[in-house]
């Protein structure tokens, strides 16, 4: 699965809301095992919206490893081989957000090799429909509030490059 990249007008369209009853289809099973693929298929990728992998629909998956704090630690990492299941949000809203911004350093699967400071809500809440159709809520801070931020952007046509300041271009061999 190819991750498209930030010179594909997928990237900047708004992307359609999926159908409740489409979400059960053999069709969208496998437009969400696509999604997984590419992402798990980037070692640094911590989540992916549908339109990187050219697939214009209000979807995207967190990686599970975020919500394993052996993430956070290098070594620990390296050695992990099982992570927590993904989380799927499909047809996600942000409902509320923190007054409080900050400011933190991100990339993207699809603006690549290039990573700029965003300046993010520090909290918002997210309300989204998981793979089986079932509705639910969830706050978040650091890491994952930046991930839905991230996300519902793409979902919106905007990459994080549009807003971000102090942009350069890291290839692997050089972070």
């Amino acid at each position: 699965m190819v991750i498209v990249q930030q010179d594909n007008p997928v990237l900047r369209e708004i992307a359609k809301a999926v159908a409740l009853e489409d979400i059960t289809s053999t069709k969208f099973k496998k437009v969400l095992q696509d999604m997984q693929n590419a992402l798990h298929s980037q070692e640094d990728g911590v989540a992916i919206a549908a339109p990187q992998i050219a697939i214009p629909l209000r979807i995207f998956i967190v990686s599970g490893k975020v919500f394993d704090a052996a993430f956070f630690d290098e070594e620990e990492a390296s050695k992990k081989t099982d992570w927590p299941r993904d989380m799927i949000c499909i047809n996600p809203k942000i409902v509320k957000r923190s007054r409080e911004k900050v400011w933190e350093e991100e990339g993207c699967l699809s603006v690549r090799w290039l990573y700029g400071k965003t300046h993010r809500h520090k909290n918002v809440t997210l309300e989204a429909y998981d793979e089986h159709g079932t509705k639910f809520t969830r706050g978040a801070g650091g890491l994952l509030a930046q991930i839905f931020q991230h996300e519902t952007d793409h979902l919106d046509g905007i990459l994080f490059i549009d807003t971000a300041k102090d942009v350069v271009d890291m290839p692997p061999e050089t972070k």
